[in-house]
This record gives C-alpha cells, structure tokens and sequence, in this order.
C-alpha cells in the first residue's frame, strides 16, 4: 500500500491536504475504500482506509495501529565522505532502503567536491528529499536525518561515542566480519571514504580515538558500492536482513 508521512496518527479521521492530497487523487487515481499506510516518522504506522477525497483533501478512516514492521531495531548512522557529482544523492537513497537511521555528509582531505556554504545547503534541501522518498518507497517508519556536512576530526569524534564504530580503510587487514562479532548490541557508526579514500594521517587519527579499522576485503570498491556493501553486511550480520 501506498505510504505518507504525517505528523501525528492519533486522531481518526485523519486529514491530508496539499502536495499529498493531490498525489493521491491525481497522480495514484485512488479512490473511496482503497487502503494506504500513514506513518508518524517516529516507528509508528496506521492503516488507513480513504473515506473521501479530492484534490485538495484526503480524509482518512483509522483501522489499525501498529509500530512499523519494516523499520530495523539496529541504528546505523554512515558517515560518508563527500564524493564528487550526485554519487551522493544515489548513495542517501541506497543507505534509506537498507535501514541507514542517519546519515552525515563528512569533508575529508581527499574529497574533491568542496561545496560552499550556498551550493551544500542547496545539496543538503535535496538530500533530504531524497531520503524521505526512499523511506516512503522502502517502507520505513521514520525518515533518516540527513545531517549537515561534518570535517573529518568532528566526525571521528561523533563517531566515537558508538557502542561499534567502523572505518573503512583500504589498507584495514581486518575484515568486517571481525568487527561484528564484537557487536553486543547499541549504535553502530560508520564511515566509507570517497574517491581517494583516506589519507594515512586520517586512518591514525581515527585508530587513536578508537574506531575499528575494517576491510571489505581484497577489491576496491567506487566510492558508491562501498557503504552499499557494508550496510549490506552490517544489516544482515545484525539479524535486520534474510536470505533464504
């Protein structure tokens, strides 16, 4: 069923106007009796069943509330060095449907994109756009924030204050897979490079304030697999992903 974000599913009926009323009406064509999914961007859902409708207004009958089933009880916040081009638009859609709860745009010293002030608050209106559209399509019960941009020292800092923290570093002889067997529960923070990877300096740096060095193993991945790949893995070793 269709999802929207709400800012509140306790009342029935429920009232959606503007920009959503008219996606319903005009661009999905539902109709009186048909079911959508209300969300409160906290965990919290409401199936819902239209009473009326037209362009402007949606009313909306409750008939079950219930916490999101979609949304993973492990928190991953990734920390994504800025690549360049709109690397970073696919890799916020990817890191909302795998179950990312943050995640936080990081300027390093081998980034080659450096927005200014303007154009990364442009950047980030849209990130965040993205995301709350990946969290509709994947199903999720909140939005992940999208944070403003961070400088490597801040980010480390932030990061270390995770149950796990886990830097990707091309030159980590430790795999992933070492990494979550620590795991015993909490926030799990991340951090993948961009195009250049990270410098030396920066892999000490993060190692002194207690990160986990880790490998995806022996490829190198674009800078746009990378954190595809390790939610991937962190997310199915966390028990929040099935394979048959």
């Amino acid at each position: 069923m269709p999802r929207f974000f709400v800012d509140s599913i306790e009342e029935s009926p429920i009232e959606i106007s503007g920009g959503d009323a008219r996606h319903i009406a005009l661009s999905l064509r539902m109709k009186q009796g048909d079911g959508l999914v209300l969300c409160d961007g906290n965990g919290g859902e409401a199936v819902c069943k239209i009473a009326s409708l037209c362009p402007e207004s949606v009313i909306l009958d409750v008939e079950e509330r219930r916490k999101s089933l979609a949304e993973p009880k492990t928190r991953v916040t990734l920390y994504q060095a800025i690549p360049k081009s709109d690397k970073l638009e696919y890799i916020v859609q990817k890191a909302v449907e795998l179950g990312a709860y943050r995640i936080v745009p990081v300027l390093t010293s081998r980034c080659i994109s450096r927005p200014d002030e303007k154009s990364a608050a442009k950047k980030l209106e849209r990130l965040r756009k993205i995301a709350a559209e990946a969290a509709k399509q994947s199903g999720r019960g909140i939005v992940p924030q999208v944070g403003g941009v961070l400088n490597f020292k801040n980010a480390v800092e932030e990061m270390s204050t995770a149950a796990l923290p886990i830097f990707f570093f091309e030159h980590a002889e430790y795999p992933l897979r070492g990494c979550m067997e620590k795991y015993k529960g909490g926030d799990i923070a991340v951090m993948v490079g961009s195009e250049g990877g990270f410098s030396d300096e920066e892999a000490a740096f993060a190692e002194e304030k207690g990160l986990f060095s880790a490998s995806l193993g022996p490829r190198i991945l674009r800078c746009e697999t990378a954190p595809v790949a390790a939610l991937s893995a962190i997310m199915y070793a966390a028990g929040e992903m099935e394979i048959l």
